[in-house]
């Protein structure tokens, strides 16, 4: 890319913000052009858009390093607490902007680029997504790891550092296909390698018991193979640049690369087989568990890096405090769902076998400082693992699990009401299922305290999968509902409200989402309904011209956006949508010279690559499509798109341009949701169930502003109970009927109408998430949607009071929560 004319450059100064100065341009503007040529060593002639985002992203991240020092040397200075976030998952997107906006770089940086001829927003999409992570898991480490930093909490997060992520979504004719991402090709300029920092991690073998002079015994494990954690750090910024945490990720290497042996007599692939195998360790996030060798790699993968992470916080803590028995008191360790359980027996094998701590000690120790955050309800998730694999690859710690299990079994035996049922339940070994451990079970009694995240899923893990726990371990259970941060999905997603949004509330806005509350009174107020108007139409305008460029499809920047983002399964019910749009299809062409409300349905997620009933969904979806889309007579008045490859990226285009979020769960099942509250941050009306967060959205934003349909999770219970055969429920359900006759039928699928019968089949005979029983209700809701969207001035109002009353939903007020009633750290507010 080359630099651009005079006259291009030519009244770049008047465009530079007052914020920026002409000292902190030209400082950027050197910074930049140094790293240009020092570090991608290249000139301006030639560099390319990815060289002058390598070159802009170092010198970023240049302006995180001293604050990054600065903060650990307070930390140490001042003997603060540490608090440590285990996530499997990270889904940290792209970070130039969210660096640049937290550090207060922003302008000055655009300023400097263009006066170098550079678009800054260009370079944006130069950047790949960090493919850490899935969903709203991943993402909500991302955002608590913000709000921690704005906070200045002192924290590091621990996960792993996938080469490959979950896996890269294409669509083809209509099918998931999945390919592995390939973010880390031109390297990562925001990481920092640290090769002097490596633990091993030790599989297999045997464990020896050694008899004391004293007769105590003392275990010693004889692992059978041992690899390399080595971590890759990126800091992570708080707001205002005030505090810079640490995101540590672990890659897997071996212990040598290669058996030279084996490769000089000629053997040059099996040379390489050990290296193979530690490595696929850190390659992509959740391998299929179909098989044997999938279980195996996901169970290593999990102690792989919860074993890192402890090795180095100890590390730490003993390099600065001397005593080991001091570690509740300077550390608190939150898993972040059930995947580092594995963390209770570690953390006590690492105290009694090779720390000497006495048992009953080491259990004190461990409990007080782990925390454990529970965030499903489905039993996939609540990982179990058969008995004989942890023996196999962990046994010393499967032992551990023997003796923490007997124990825990002799105290609940105590209680009045306990029974041979009431002990199976509170096991940590499940007998009737093959011998399994329970990893929510072990992350449970080996934690002080064990959170849901939403008010409704709290109420649910006491009356459910920990009722019997609860009885044993009393007030542990305890709720923090879910946050997101509102710097990045608000300030950095949707600058144009921002602006309206702080010349109305003023600039304080920007460092407390609760100033969102001085909107309110204004919610009436015309002209803002035509300024969040107009910038939600520029939104769509972009969001349009991605899709057209994308998917060859042309929607109407002034229809209805209907969106439903978020992991494609059948719990969270794109189904149910899927049949509304046949419906409303069906109806349309039915009645051609009705007053339609024009609708452009958006559809993204990832099913994963095993769930062939998810991967059905898309199909259908993309299939409904295909033929609405090319349909005239419907024209413009409805459009189905699929936007294939979700992910944070694609999320800071689709909200911003959303009018209506699609938050349609079975009630009971779904934990939280944030894409709900960033969708209602951003001024888009919800439509759901009474799951989740959404029992908290609909308190705060008024029942006049939110559309609620659907039975009830107490009324799903009942449901259920009768039996969840369908057919009676279709067959009084005239357009339900119709629409499932239209997918058998083969109108979405010519040829081979047969296609999507294993979606009918479910639905007639085994409608477990009962999207027949709430389709009536959804479609009802749908059309009180049409009748407000004709409603301007109403429709505004309430986009504005969803904006205007949601700051409680900020991740800042939930990492606020854990830090003084669970982790027992200290907050200073960001700003």
């Amino acid at each position: 890319m080359s630099i651009s004319t005079d006259d291009a450059k030519s009244g770049k100064r008047a465009r530079v913000s007052a914020a920026a100065s002409e000292a902190d341009v030209a400082a950027a503007r050197d910074a930049i052009t140094d790293k240009l040529t020092y570090a991608v060593g290249k000139n301006a002639v030639t560099a390319s858009d990815r060289d002058w985002f390598v070159a802009t992203a170092l010198a970023v991240r240049d302006r995180m390093v001293d604050p990054w020092i600065a903060s650990s040397k307070a930390t140490y200075a001042e003997g603060r607490k540490r608090v440590y976030y285990l996530s499997l998952e990270f889904l940290i997107g792209r970070l130039l902007f969210d660096a640049m906006n937290n550090l207060g770089l922003t302008d000055a940086f655009r300023a400097a680029l263009g006066d170098l001829g550079v678009d800054m927003d260009r370079l944006k999409t130069v950047e790949p997504d960090a493919a850490l992570g899935n969903g709203g898991l991943g993402r909500l480490a991302a955002c608590f790891m913000d709000s921690m930093a704005s906070l200045s909490i002192p924290a590091y997060g621990y996960g792993i550092r996938y080469d490959h992520g979950l896996f890269r979504q294409v669509v083809k004719n209509g099918w998931q296909q999945e390919y592995p991402e390939t973010w880390l090709s031109f390297g990562n300029p925001w990481q920092f390698e640290r090769p002097e920092v490596v633990y091993d991690i030790q599989f297999g073998g045997s464990v020896e018991a050694i008899m004391s002079p004293t007769g105590v015994a003392r275990y010693v494990w004889h692992a059978a193979e041992t690899i390399e954690a080595v971590p890759y750090d990126t800091p992570i910024p708080g707001w205002r640049g005030r505090h810079v945490n640490t995101l540590r990720l672990w890659s897997a290497r071996a212990v040598d690369p290669l058996r030279l042996d084996a490769f000089n007599s000629g053997d040059h692939i099996g040379a390489l087989v050990e290296q193979v195998r530690a490595e696929a360790i850190s390659k992509i996030l959740y391998p299929s568990d179909e098989s044997a060798a999938g279980q195996e790699l996901r169970l290593r993968q999990e102690y792989f890096f919860v074993s890192a992470s402890l090795q180095d916080l100890i590390h730490r803590h003993t390099r600065t405090y001397g005593d080991i028995r001091s570690l509740p008191d300077k550390v608190a360790i939150q898993l972040n769902d059930t995947h580092p359980a594995i963390s209770v027996a570690e953390l006590m094998r690492i105290l009694v076998d090779l720390r000497d701590i006495p048992w009953d000690e080491a259990w004190d120790i461990t409990t007080r400082t782990l925390g454990y955050t529970n965030h499903t309800l489905l039993p996939e998730a609540l990982e179990t693992w058969p008995v004989p694999l942890l023996d196999r690859l962990l046994p010393r710690q499967m032992q551990i699990i023997y003796l923490i299990n007997a124990i825990h079994l002799e105290k609940a035996k105590k209680l009045a009401e306990s029974d041979d049922r009431f002990l199976s339940s509170v096991s940590l070994i499940d007998e009737n299922n093959g011998r399994r451990v329970r990893m929510g079970h072990l992350a449970f009694i080996g934690s002080h305290s064990i959170n849901g995240v939403s008010a409704l899923h709290s109420d649910l893990i006491k009356q459910t999968i920990f009722r019997d726990l609860d009885q044993v371990y009393p007030d542990r259970l305890n709720n923090k509902t879910n946050g997101i941060t509102f710097r990045r999905w608000l300030h950095e997603a949707n600058p144009g409200l921002t602006r309206i949004l702080v010349d109305t509330c003023g600039p304080s806005i920007l460092d407390n989402a609760d100033v969102l509350s001085k909107l309110e009174p204004l919610a009436g107020d015309v002209g803002l309904h035509e300024a969040f108007g107009a910038v939600r139409r520029d939104n769509k305008i972009a969001l349009a011209k991605l899709i057209r460029d994308r998917l060859d499809i042309r929607v109407n920047p002034n229809a209805l956006f209907d969106v439903q983002i978020k992991r494609i399964h059948e719990y969270k019910r794109q189904l149910l949508n899927i049949l509304e749009t046949i419906a409303l299809y069906q109806a349309m062409r039915a009645q051609p010279h009705k007053e339609w409300v024009p609708r452009v349905k958006i559809f993204a997620g990832k099913a994963a690559a095993s769930y062939h009933q998810a991967k059905l969904i898309i199909k259908l979806a993309n299939d409904v499509a295909q033929v609405v889309n090319n349909d005239p007579t419907v024209r413009d008045l409805l459009k189905v798109v699929f936007l294939p490859n979700y992910n944070v990226s694609l999320a800071e285009m689709i909200i911003p341009a959303a009018d209506l979020s699609e938050q349609i769960s079975t009630a009971g099942m779904e934990a939280s949701g944030t894409g709900n509250m960033k969708l209602a941050l951003n001024g888009a009306l919800t439509i759901g169930t009474l799951d989740g967060a959404n029992v908290e959205i609909k308190e705060r934003v008024g029942d006049d502003n939110i559309f609620i349909f659907g039975l009830t999770t107490e009324e799903v219970a009942a449901r259920r109970a009768k039996g969840i055969d369908a057919a009676d429920t279709i067959a009084r359900s005239r357009m339900l009927a119709d629409v499932l006759e239209a997918i058998d039928s083969g109108i979405f699928s010519p040829g081979e109408p047969a296609r999507f019968a294993a979606l009918t089949t479910a639905l007639r005979h085994h409608d477990y998430f009962l999207v027949t029983a709430d389709f009536d209700s959804y479609y009802a809701a749908q059309r009180d949607v049409d009748a407000l969207w004709l409603d301007r001035a109403a429709w505004w109002k309430a986009s504005l009071l969803n904006t205007a009353r949601v700051g409680w939903f900020s991740s800042d007020r939930t990492i606020a929560e854990y830090a003084g009633q669970i982790w027992d750290v200290p907050v200073k507010p960001a700003g």
